[in-house]
């Protein structure tokens, strides 16, 4: 099992290495989305805002998954390390969420003629939004951090029921949101120009998330005064 000591001086010494593989996928993303990749024929440059909203969306989920499957093994495992990373992803993924959610709306009103319906896959997006801003508020309702585990935790996994009804919201219902055109069945819908950017910024954002993670985490170890020692 990871401890909290090997995960600190093991993260701690990768992150130099992340910050600089960050930077370059980030820069040769960002020119590859903005620039090299072509425009749409009918959405033209709007088509652009997906090399944001789509990488922050694929996040939004994954890291509330993160966050459900850590709450599941810290209270049936009592891994304190399990908490630690919830509360060093949660307002990340918040991050993420919100920005899902504006650049959907800045990139809905160009192409649905207006900028929110309460239709499955925006509504359950918000809904995602509003479980992590939850699980932040029950987190920091106490000067103890360590005393919100238990809420926490249940609150992270009863949220966890969103997250394939966000996923699966655009094949269960009629939505106005376009089907999953990327991790489908019969693989990619969209061309190479266009996929290979968007996986490029979707590693960038992968690292960022990564780095600020790991920043995150010992800052929490200095705040709490945790005696990493004992884990």
């Amino acid at each position: 099992m990871i401890t909290i000591t090997n995960f600190k001086r093991v993260s701690t010494k990768a992150l130099p290495y992340l910050v600089i593989l960050f930077i370059i996928t980030f820069i040769v993303g960002l020119y590859s989305a903005l620039i090299a990749s072509p425009s749409d024929y009918q959405q033209k440059e709007y088509v652009r805002i997906m090399y944001v909203h789509v990488p922050a969306a694929w996040l939004s989920l994954g890291i509330y998954s993160l966050i459900a499957i850590c709450s599941f093994s810290s209270i049936v495992w009592k891994t304190k390390i399990s908490y630690l990373i919830s509360i060093s992803a949660a307002p990340i993924g918040l991050c993420f969420t919100g920005i899902t959610l504006i650049t959907g709306s800045l990139w809905g009103y160009p192409i649905w003629g207006t900028y929110w319906q309460w239709e499955p896959r925006l509504t359950s997006t918000l809904i995602l939004f509003l479980f992590y801003l939850c699980y932040i508020i029950i987190v920091n309702a106490d000067s103890n951090i360590l005393r919100a585990e238990k809420p926490a935790a249940v609150i992270a996994l009863i949220g966890f029921i969103n997250v394939p009804i966000v996923k699966f919201s655009v094949r269960i219902w009629n939505s106005l949101h376009q089907p999953d055109s990327i991790l489908t069945s019969s693989g990619p819908q969209i061309d190479k120009s266009m996929l290979l950017p968007l996986l490029l910024m979707f590693i960038s954002y992968a690292l960022y998330f990564i780095i600020n993670m790991i920043i995150r985490f010992n800052t929490i170890l200095i705040k709490i005064k945790y005696d990493i020692r004992s884990y």
